[in-house]
């Protein structure tokens, strides 16, 4: 016979103080992504789990949590084919079934993804990599229904030039090159020449929620965080493509703070049509080569908001 064990959890908390955030972090599982005539995706994702817990209540049933990514992970593997922002909105319905006293459920998750690119020039093939990011948050409303809001991202690291070191240079060098040119020849040699500046590896992140019926591909949000920097970066370079990659990131020269407004831009016009209150978030840190320290940018704003700044 099965021993009746007692549940602690449900006693009685010494302080009754309700928590935001109980749950687990850190579980990584296997997952395959079935795609219409395409061959599966295969990633091995980390998620984070939790659930608000009211002041009455000692302790949240943990376990349930990580039962409830397995299950729902167990369904998608018999051959459901879902998203990965949809995948953790199921795990949100599954949690909020499990823990009846949440009011508040929240999953997020992380994991490689792999895609194709080609360097500039000599047009290899190559394989990159980038974060994959989805979450999901489910609330009880007050009739006990349950509304779940889930967003889809990408981290990508690139590369940014400075153009304020940038501007530094190529007023150095004016001043050099008037002591032996006049000042027409001086201009067409600014004109023609890239000036040297120093160079970080930027890190940037955007995430977007997606409504329903509406669709948002992994890829087109590398490709926006991408093209918001100076230049993309690549795994495999030969000496041509390095060439055209300092040129052409040289001719670009972005702060951290053009990233991110780059990529709001961006957004805009790729997911003008999504729901104003769609919530979105871009966030740039640029890991500086001539300093000790990182520089960083964010905004956090609805797409009614963003279009209000842009005057559209």
């Amino acid at each position: 016979m099965a021993v009746c064990l007692p549940d602690t959890q449900d006693d009685t908390p010494n302080i009754p103080i309700k928590l935001t955030r109980v749950g687990v972090t850190g579980v990584k599982k296997l997952l395959q992504l079935e795609r219409t005539n395409k061959r599966p995706i295969i990633l091995l994702p980390t998620f984070d789990a939790f659930v608000d817990l009211p002041s009455h209540q000692k302790g949240v049933h943990m376990s349930r949590n990580p039962e409830a990514i397995s299950e729902v992970l167990e369904e998608v593997a018999n051959g459901s084919t879902v998203d990965v922002e949809s995948l953790c909105a199921k795990i949100v319905e599954k949690m909020m079934t499990k823990h009846e006293y949440a009011e508040r459920v929240e999953i997020s998750m992380t994991t490689d993804f792999m895609f194709m690119k080609e360097s500039p020039v000599t047009k290899n093939k190559t394989q990159e990599m980038a974060q994959l990011k989805a979450k999901a948050v489910g609330y009880r409303t007050e009739d006990n229904k349950i509304e779940i809001r889930k967003s889809v991202g990408a981290e990508v690291i690139g590369m940014t030039v400075c153009p304020c070191a940038q501007e530094s240079v190529r007023e150095s060098d004016k001043t050099k090159l008037l002591e032996f040119l006049d000042e027409e020849t001086t201009q067409k040699v600014l004109d023609t020449v890239t000036f040297a500046s120093h160079n970080q590896r930027g890190v940037g992140t955007l995430l977007i929620e997606v409504p329903e019926h509406k669709i948002v591909k992994a890829e087109d949000l590398i490709d926006i965080i991408e093209t918001s920097m100076s230049s993309p970066v690549c795994e495999l370079l030969k000496r041509p493509d390095e060439n055209a990659t300092v040129m052409n990131a040289h001719r670009k020269p972005v702060f951290v703070e053009d990233c991110v407004r780059n990529m709001m831009e961006k957004i805009v016009q790729k997911y003008g049509d999504f729901p104003d209150d769609t919530l979105i978030t871009a966030r740039q840190e640029n890991q500086e080569s001539i300093h000790r320290h990182n520089a960083y940018a964010e905004k956090v704003t609805t797409l009614g908001e963003l279009k209000e700044e842009l005057n559209i």
